[in-house]
């Protein structure tokens, strides 16, 4: 991913305003030229379900099934042709992060990642999550139990495969992640139940390394990946 974009917090960012945020992307110059072919991911949704079928088959089986939620690219700061996002990702990164794919339970990279560290959107670089909000949650993938700053992750309804999940993304350039859960721990009592091929771990020196070199000017940087 080289020349790609890392945008860098102080943490925590719970204290900044979301007009700071907003303003603080459009200064790194993530917009870029739009593929109008791109603006929505959609496919047939199978009939509703209550919310409550979601947990029918537990956890696991919710988790491992594909989302076919409508998410609105156009609002998105970083956009590219479908050529440049297979490009930028491998098969399996576009497969999942662009098409709302999901990687099989255990047989992915993060699910029992217990190192210290930022995780990252692999689309564009944006902080996501942080290993210090990452629980083990027997289902075999990555699960957190809140977002580094709920302003980067967007909630969209899932009612694919006869449920009602919430399917979650990016907002900065619209990857698809994985769902979100009521049944997580304390404090928030939320799952976010994530795709490893949507992330990218930083060990948290070198994400804070990136931190304190670009903390002083506002300015971005690049992974160099």
């Amino acid at each position: 991913m080289a020349g790609n974009k890392l945008l860098l917090f102080p943490l925590p960012l719970a204290s900044m305003k979301l007009a700071v945020l907003a303003a603080y992307l459009a200064a790194a110059g993530l917009v870029v030229a739009a593929d109008p072919t791109m603006k929505k991911i959609s496919s047939p949704d199978a009939p509703a379900a209550d919310p409550v079928a979601c947990k029918i088959n537990g956890p696991v089986s919710a988790c491992g099934l594909p989302s076919n939620a409508v998410i609105d690219l156009s609002k998105t700061r970083v956009q590219h042709t479908v050529a440049e996002w297979k490009a930028r990702l491998t098969p399996e990164q576009y497969r999942v992060a662009r098409e709302q794919g999901t990687e099989p339970a255990f047989q992915n990279e993060y699910w029992n990642n217990h190192a210290d560290g930022v995780y990252v959107c692999a689309g564009c670089d944006t902080p996501l999550f942080d290993s210090r909000h990452k629980f083990n949650s027997g289902t075999g993938w990555p699960s957190f139990w809140e977002p580094l700053e709920k302003v980067f992750i967007g909630e969209t309804r899932d009612s694919s495969y006869g449920m009602t999940r919430t399917e979650v993304h990016c907002t900065v350039c619209g990857s698809h992640l994985g769902h979100v859960f009521d049944d997580g721990p304390a404090p928030t009592g939320l799952r976010y139940c994530i795709n490893s091929a949507s992330l990218r771990f930083l060990p948290r020196k070198d994400y804070e390394a990136w931190v304190t070199k670009n903390a002083a000017s506002g300015s971005s940087g690049t992974t160099g990946k």
